[in-house]
């Protein structure tokens, strides 16, 4: 079975918030909610490409010393098994706007479960609400 990677962050804002985008119609899972992130590419660290997609998705800057390694999720689709670590974030530059046709939700830890997710996003919930 294929490996995929990716990356993702919980991006909490000053009212201990958590950013959610909604896949877009037209992508695998469209319509389910996540935390933003995005594929690891070949040769590149999960913090880099986090840097990479939070810039292209959101249209916002952070650095590598604000991602602070939180979790991981280890999950088997039909078709692929995915490893996606999860990092925490507070401080960025710019405001995120959707640049790729995506719904933005900033929810508080204990809502969180009130937006349907993808089955591998799931366990990080209990993480993030005790971690917050």
């Amino acid at each position: 079975m294929n490996v995929v990677l990716v990356s993702a962050v919980a991006l909490v804002d000053p009212d201990g918030r958590i950013l959610l985008t909604q896949r877009p119609d037209g992508k695998s899972m469209a319509g389910l909610w996540e935390f933003p992130g995005g594929k690891i590419e070949d040769g590149e660290a999960p913090e880099f490409a986090l840097i990479r997609e939070l810039r292209e998705e959101l249209g916002i800057e952070t650095w590598e010393s604000c991602l602070a390694p939180l979790t991981f999720a280890s999950h088997a689709y039909d078709d692929f098994h995915l490893l996606m670590p999860l990092f925490a974030c507070r401080k960025w530059q710019g405001t995120p706007v959707s640049r790729e046709g995506q719904n933005l939700k900033w929810v508080r830890p204990a809502a969180l479960r009130d937006y349907p997710m993808p089955p591998a996003d799931l366990p990080l919930i209990p993480v993030l609400r005790d971690w917050l």
